[in-house]
């Protein structure tokens, strides 16, 4: 059992898909991971699927965790960039170089809370977030299968939903998890490599 402790955050209009495997890989690889609310226990997606969250965010709860998630989701992204604790955490994990992960419009909190710039990052695509990150070292559409997830130190992100995979794995790795084992039973390396060959 891992000793390691990821948030994952939720708000409104969250990415069902990016969140749900997320946590559910995180489950798998046995690290401990919460759900964690800005607003209500219970909270809305983007397709209307209802998710119960485990915790609502509180700053107290900061010290308890060794990662931060934020999804995608444009509606959820702004909401957490909007949120005051949000920034304070994603902003107080890269100060005490701690985990921090974001991916698709997710990435766009980076910005909000002042810890994305000069850092290698990338996100959805789209004219938008290259403006947003113009002060990044940003990999854009270009990116090759391999740079579908960026690594810069302790801050990791993902462009969108079919990039939950590679992103979940890493980021679970980043806190120890071995995923071989994962990749093997979920078909993950047969897929990519069905990707590569196509």
């Amino acid at each position: 059992m891992s000793e390691k402790k990821a948030a994952v955050l939720l708000a409104e209009g969250f990415e069902e898909g990016e969140t749900l495997f997320i946590i559910d890989i995180f489950r798998r690889a046995k690290i401990t991971c919460d759900s964690v609310s800005i607003e209500n226990e219970m909270v809305k997606g983007g397709h209307d699927i209802y998710v119960k969250a485990d915790r609502i965010i509180d700053e107290a709860m900061f010290d308890e965790y060794d990662m931060v998630v934020i999804p995608g989701g444009l509606a959820a992204a702004e909401r957490l960039s909007a949120c005051e604790p949000v920034r304070k955490w994603v902003h107080g994990f890269v100060e005490e170089d701690k985990y921090v992960a974001a991916i698709c419009a997710g990435v766009m909190v980076l910005k909000a809370a002042g810890v994305s710039a000069g850092r290698t990052i990338t996100s959805y695509p789209g004219e938008k977030y290259y403006q947003m990150f113009a002060d990044s070292d940003y990999i854009d559409d270009n990116a090759k299968l391999d740079q579908m997830v960026a690594v810069d130190g302790k801050l990791i992100t993902s462009r969108g939903p079919a990039t939950t995979f590679p992103f979940a794995f890493r980021i679970a790795e980043a806190l120890g998890a071995d995923t071989e084992p994962l990749k093997k039973g979920m078909l993950y390396h047969a897929f990519c490599d069905s990707i590569r060959n196509s």
